[in-house]
């Protein structure tokens, strides 16, 4: 019995010693993985970074783009990019995610420098999205490019319009006028022909639309944003517009211009200029069209994935518009977006008499998604995409074809057209004029 006590008792120290050397052995190995694992998860989150940039670039045009597009056809577009960029043809065991993250991962973890990787997941990015049609349509957006976007929307030129008359910003309006009086006659066209003189000429008369009208001046001072409407009585019975882009601000601005011509018994008769405008803020479509057509009525339609949404007006007509009984819309060439839907409208409703050439034909409207995975902190990506089309009067696509005017300009006798819609000679001359 002693001798089994003694046993006893010399195997216990053993078999504490060999669990105490287990525990610190894994205590030990606990904490030196713990040290390591930040560094690898350091590591596998930057490679993680450029993946899910890569993958979220995706589910935005998977989600937003305005046709459906295939599993396969949206690798295809990436795997296309990435042999532009690498030049060397990649093939994949099948036109898929999985495969095509896959490849992704494998060709990240080959670019050592993380400056050259960040390089490569937004080049990559940005020729996936311009090669959706239309081409170039679509693309990556850094910080400054949607800011320049947004200001362009807003109709913000960020040039100083007292800097260009040269007078204070305190300057009266007679001061104002003064100046650019002064202006004008140095650079008169028939004086110096030169590029240079043209575009400073525009330039101040540019400056003297902004400023010369108070409400408009006020409103520049304000935010910095330029009107978008030109006016003038060209005859007695006869008012010009025109609307040169698409802006917030452009309702008001229409209500303003329309209220300060709705004046003289005789005048009845609107020339409505869309030429040369390049469209803008497309939201403002439903306010933009009350005036002309009603309020709550069924005016326009985009294409979205296979799916046409309906647009009603939000505002009714404007007292001061009412008037007009004889209305002409003139388009060009470079008549565009919203100006085209505009005009679309216009004939569908029979406004007025649509004159000139075929419009552009740019019937896309782009929407702007922020990303939420970047590449770093000093950059903000966002995916400028090409989210709808927008459809003419008779449901079919702008994209591509346009809006035809009813009145061609390049036909010979289009002034004989035109006298036939109105009878009304002086409304032929006026329209020679202003064209």
């Amino acid at each position: 019995m002693t001798i089994k006590k003694k046993k006893g008792f010399s195997i216990l120290p053993r078999i504490l010693l060999v669990v105490l050397i287990f525990v610190l052995g894994g205590g030990a190995g606990y904490f030196y993985s713990q040290k390591l694992k930040p560094k690898e998860r350091v590591s596998e989150t930057q490679e993680d970074i450029y993946l899910a940039f890569s993958q979220e670039v995706w589910e935005k045009i998977s989600q937003n783009y305005w046709e459906k597009i295939s599993e396969e056809n949206l690798t295809d577009l990436f795997v296309k990019g990435i042999e532009t960029l690498t030049g060397q043809p990649q093939v994949l065991p099948k036109n898929n995610q999985a495969n095509l993250w896959q490849l992704l991962k494998e060709i990240n973890q080959q670019i050592k420098d993380e400056t050259k990787k960040k390089e490569f997941t937004v080049k990559l990015a940005d020729l996936v999205l311009a090669n959706l049609k239309p081409y170039e349509r679509s693309r990556l957006y850094t910080q400054k490019e949607e800011k320049s976007l947004s200001e362009n929307v807003k109709n913000i030129s960020g040039v100083d319009q007292y800097q260009v008359l040269e007078v204070e910003k305190e300057a009266s309006q007679k001061e104002i006028e003064s100046a650019y009086k002064e202006k004008i006659a140095q650079l008169e066209p028939e004086k110096d022909k030169s590029p240079k003189a043209k575009e400073e000429y525009e330039q101040v008369q540019q400056a003297y639309k902004v400023l010369a009208d108070r409400e408009s001046r006020q409103i520049y001072d304000a935010s910095g944003v330029e009107p978008t409407i030109d006016y003038q009585l060209i005859r007695p019975e006869i008012l010009y517009l025109h609307w040169k882009k698409f802006s917030p601000t452009t309702f008001e601005e229409l209500k303003r211009v329309t209220e300060k011509s709705d004046q003289g018994e005789i005048l009845d008769t609107l020339i409505l200029d869309l030429r040369d405008n390049i469209g803008g803020a497309i939201d403002g479509l439903p306010y933009f069209l009350g005036p002309f057509i009603g309020q709550d009525q069924y005016a326009y339609q985009f294409f979205h994935q296979g799916e046409k949404m309906d647009f009603k007006t939000r505002t009714g007509w404007l007292p001061s518009l009412a008037r007009y009984k004889k209305v002409v819309i003139l388009i060009n060439e470079n008549t565009q977006s919203s100006a085209e839907v505009m005009a679309a409208v216009l004939k569908k409703f029979n406004v007025g008499i649509l004159v000139g050439t075929p419009t552009k034909g740019w019937g896309t409207v782009e929407k702007v998604f922020p990303l939420e995975n970047q590449l770093d902190q000093n950059e903000k990506y966002s995916v400028f995409l090409a989210h709808s089309l927008t459809l003419d009067e008779a449901g079919q696509p702008i994209e591509g074809r346009g809006i035809q005017p009813l009145i061609n300009l390049e036909s010979p006798n289009w002034e004989k057209q035109l006298f036939a819609y109105f009878h009304y000679p002086e409304l032929i001359e006026a329209v020679k004029e202003v064209l």
